[in-house]
């Protein structure tokens, strides 16, 4: 995690890094992302008990808030942790205006600029901005977007690209002279920065700082980054079958020679994902070596099969990495359909952490 922050921090160079930690740092552990992302400028998350956790494991540097609040007595934790908070509906606005903090509170203020998910449309922009702007204890460090199509290079000029993005920005509120937030980690690592670079700007890293690709296509090594979860797991037993038989629930898989199969402890339960396909890779490693083997049949809860066929030195208790530096998460998810970012933040309270 911290060599993937450090690639981060050559791409983003003179710009600052809040390091995404939301979903308890992509699964990775709030705790953990204290440690690795030490050099970071700050963390951004969702929810004041990961704000908490973070703060309890050491953190000091500032917390960004990125839905903001939701009730007006969250503020009463914005203080006490001291945190930083996106500002996009005029809901939050109305409680900003009644507000009496002790110190101000510093503000992101996000404008929607092509995502139409959060914040401020265009024809409320100015509005939203001179409210916020007219509050004595308000101090708006920094205007900021959320981009539709930062993964691709090539988006057509239909859709909301990151420079069409960045103007629209921009032009919203033209006097502006502070920060801005915009690149995420798709911007970060196949965009080149815009706009003047003396202006302060923050970027806000996520996936990538796991390495994990934010772009389907290219590889997460492509990138420089490199996997920091592992999920493994053992054979729980192997079995011989002979050509006709099938496997799993339905009996998708049918042997079409005599085969070795393993039986691996981890399922859908374990968050590996249940719509994988026959194929999907899966390693297999004892003192002998290691190799890549099949899933065959339908994942169940707490159960995969592999084929061992071709691994003769294969046997119960062997170590497995679903997903890890042999199998990239990205190529499991793209099998299952998915994307890295779902099965990385996916897992589940029985999967025990094992800490670097």
């Amino acid at each position: 995690m911290a060599h993937n922050l450090a690639q981060a921090r050559a791409h983003a160079g003179a710009r600052g890094i809040w390091a995404v930690v939301k979903a308890n740092a992509y699964g990775h552990g709030i705790e953990n992302a204290v440690r690795a992302f030490a050099d970071a400028d700050g963390l951004a998350l969702l929810e004041t008990d990961e704000a908490h956790r973070a703060r309890a494991a050491g953190w000091r540097k500032p917390i960004l808030l990125l839905e903001g609040v939701f009730e007006h007595r969250d503020f009463a934790l914005v203080a006490e942790l001291d945190l930083t908070v996106v500002v996009h509906g005029f809901e939050q606005i109305a409680m900003l205006e009644r507000l009496r903090p002790a110190r101000p509170v510093g503000v992101y203020c996000k404008f929607d600029t092509g995502m139409n998910r959060l914040g401020f449309a265009a024809d409320e922009a100015r509005t939203a901005f001179d409210r916020l702007a007219a509050l004595a204890h308000v101090r708006i460090e920094a205007l900021m977007t959320h981009l539709a199509n930062a993964d691709r290079r090539d988006a057509a000029a239909s859709v909301p690209t990151v420079a069409s993005q960045r103007r629209a920005l921009r032009a919203l509120v033209p006097e502006w002279r502070g920060g801005w937030s915009v690149a995420n980690s798709a911007a970060l690592f196949l965009h080149a920065p815009e706009g003047d670079p003396t202006e302060a700007e923050f970027v806000r890293p996520g996936i990538a700082l796991y390495g994990a690709s934010p772009v389907v296509g290219i590889a997460a090594a492509d990138l420089g980054l490199r996997p920091a979860m592992q999920l493994r797991s053992r054979v729980l037993a192997v079995r011989n079958l002979a050509p006709g038989q099938t496997v799993g629930y339905g009996s998708r898989w049918t042997a079409r020679r005599p085969s070795r199969i393993g039986i691996v402890a981890c399922g859908y339960a374990d968050g590996y994902p249940r719509s994988a396909p026959d194929g999907t890779p899966v390693w297999v490693e004892n003192a002998a070596g290691g190799a890549r083997v099949a899933l065959i049949g339908r994942v169940s809860m707490d159960m995969i099969a592999v084929d061992l066929t071709d691994m003769p030195s294969a046997a119960c208790g062997d170590a497995v990495e679903l997903w890890g530096t042999r199998i990239g998460v990205d190529e499991v998810a793209e099998r299952a359909g998915t994307i890295g970012y779902e099965l990385l933040s996916g897992l589940p309270a029985r999967v025990r952490e094992r800490p670097q």
